[in-house]
C-alpha cells in the first residue's frame, strides 16, 4: 500500500515538472530575439539639448589672449557692471585667468526641477587649457529659447599642455574642453504628451517593414489583437489605458517584449577616408571574372657632382642631375565568382589574390559598376 503511494507521488512530481518544462519551453527567447526597449523608442520620449555661452575663470595664465578675442574682455565688464564694478574706459585690461566657452548638455526625459545633469564646457577663442578653472552661473537655453537649467562649477579636463618659451608645446589629449559631473540644475520641466494621448507610438531605431510586422503581430498576441497596427516601416501604433498609472505598467509590459528583427539589407559600407570595408552577411556576386593588378612607378632624384682637377680648365665644381625610373608591375591573378557566391567565398577569393583594402574598394566599384554586386555600396 505505501508502495502504490509513493508511486502516484512520483507520477504526481513529474506530471508537475513536465508541465512547468512545458510552460517554460512556451515563454523560450527565439534565436536572436530583442527586447523592445532595445529596438525601439516611444514618440515624444526624448532629450533635449541645452546650450549656453559661458565664462571660466581661475585658469594659471592659460586663458584666452584678450588682444585676439575682446569678446572676453566685454563679457568680463558687462558681469562686473551688474555688481556694481564699473571699468574705466580708458583701462585696457589683459586677462590671462579668464576664458569664454560654450556649455552644452542633454537634458533627458520627464526631468524635474532640482535635478542635476553634466555639462560639457569647451573653449571659444585660444585659451589653450581649462584644466583647474571654474565655470561661472551659465543659464543654459533650449531651441524656445527658454531658460531650463543653470550650470556652475569645477572643471574636469582630462588632457594638459604645456609650452615653451621658444613656442614649442606638447599636448596630451584636448585640454580646452572638460565636463562637471552634475554641474547643472534642471529649472523647467519639458512638457510631454505622453500621459494624454489615446494611443502609444513606438518608432523602430532602424526603419523595417519586416521588423514593424513582427513587433505589431507580437503586441496583438501577447495583449490581444487589434491592440498594435504598423502604420510605416517606422512607427507602430499601440492602444494604451488613459490613467497614467496603469500607462507606465503597460509600457512596462511592451518593454519586455522580445521580438526576432528583420535581416538587414544587403550593404557594402566603404569608409573613404580610413579604408575600412563593411560587407554584410547578404551581400553576394553574380558569376563575374576578376583581375587585378597593381602598377608602381618610382621616380628618383639626385645630382652628380664632378669636382675640378689639374687636368680640367676651369675651379668650380660641375653638378649633373640624374633621375632614376624604377617601374613594377604586380602579377595580376584572375579569379572567378560564381553565380549567387555569399560572403565567405567573396572574403576567400579576395584574400587569396592578396588585396589590400584600397584594391578591394576598386574590385566592388568595378563590380557593381558591371551588375554584379547584388548589394547597396555606400561610401561614408
Amino acid at each position: 500500500m505505501f508502495e502504490s503511494i509513493r508511486n502516484c507521488r512520483r507520477a504526481e512530481a513529474f506530471l508537475t515538472l513536465l508541465v512547468l518544462h512545458v510552460a517554460l519551453a512556451g515563454f523560450a527567447t527565439p534565436a536572436h530575439a530583442d527586447r523592445l526597449k532595445d529596438i525601439s523608442s516611444v514618440a515624444g520620449v526624448r532629450s533635449n539639448q541645452l546650450f549656453g555661452y559661458g565664462i571660466v575663470v581661475g585658469l594659471d595664465g592659460s586663458g584666452d589672449q584678450t588682444t585676439q578675442a575682446p569678446f572676453t574682455i566685454q563679457s568680463i565688464e558687462n558681469m562686473l557692471a551688474k555688481f556694481g564694478v564699473t571699468i574705466p574706459s580708458t583701462a585696457n585690461p589683459q586677462l590671462k585667468n579668464v576664458a569664454a566657452v560654450t556649455v552644452t548638455a542633454d537634458l533627458p526625459p520627464f526631468s524635474k526641477p532640482g535635478q542635476t545633469i553634466d555639462v560639457t564646457v569647451a573653449s571659444i577663442a585660444n585659451a589653450s587649457s581649462l584644466r583647474g578653472g571654474q565655470l561661472l552661473m551659465t543659464p543654459l537655453r533650449g531651441l524656445d529659447g527658454e531658460v531650463y537649467a543653470f550650470a556652475q562649477g569645477s572643471l574636469v579636463v582630462s588632457g594638459f599642455g604645456v609650452n615653451g618659451k621658444d613656442g614649442s608645446r606638447i599636448s596630451l589629449n584636448v585640454p580646452s574642453s572638460g565636463r562637471i559631473p552634475n554641474g547643472a540644475n534642471v529649472e523647467r520641466e519639458v512638457p510631454t504628451k505622453f500621459a494624454h494621448d489615446a494611443f502609444l507610438v513606438l518608432n523602430l531605431n532602424t526603419p523595417d517593414f519586416t521588423t514593424a510586422a513582427r513587433v505589431a503581430a507580437g503586441i496583438n498576441k501577447v495583449l490581444g489583437a487589434g491592440t498594435a497596427v504598423a502604420t510605416d516601416p517606422v512607427s507602430i501604433k499601440v492602444a494604451a489605458p488613459s490613467d497614467p498609472d496603469q500607462r507606465i505598467g503597460y509600457l512596462a509590459t511592451l518593454e519586455a517584449i522580445e521580438i526576432e528583427p528583420g535581416e538587414a539589407p544587403a550593404r557594402v559600407i566603404i569608409n573613404s577616408r580610413t579604408g575600412t570595408v563593411v560587407i554584410s552577411s547578404h551581400v553576394k556576386v553574380t558569376a563575374a571574372a576578376v583581375a587585378h593588378g597593381s602598377l608602381s612607378v618610382t621616380i628618383t632624384e639626385r645630382q652628380d657632382v664632378s669636382q675640378p682637377n689639374s687636368f680640367t680648365k676651369g675651379t668650380t665644381a660641375t653638378v649633373t642631375p640624374r633621375s632614376d625610373i624604377n617601374v613594377q608591375q604586380a602579377d595580376a591573378r584572375m579569379f572567378v565568382f560564381r553565380a549567387g557566391v555569399n560572403l565567405d567565398e567573396i572574403v576567400r577569393a579576395v584574400n587569396k589574390v592578396g588585396a589590400a583594402p584600397g584594391d578591394l574598394v576598386a574590385i566592388l566599384e568595378a563590380l557593381r559598376a558591371a551588375g554584379a554586386l547584388r548589394a547597396e555600396l555606400v561610401v561614408i
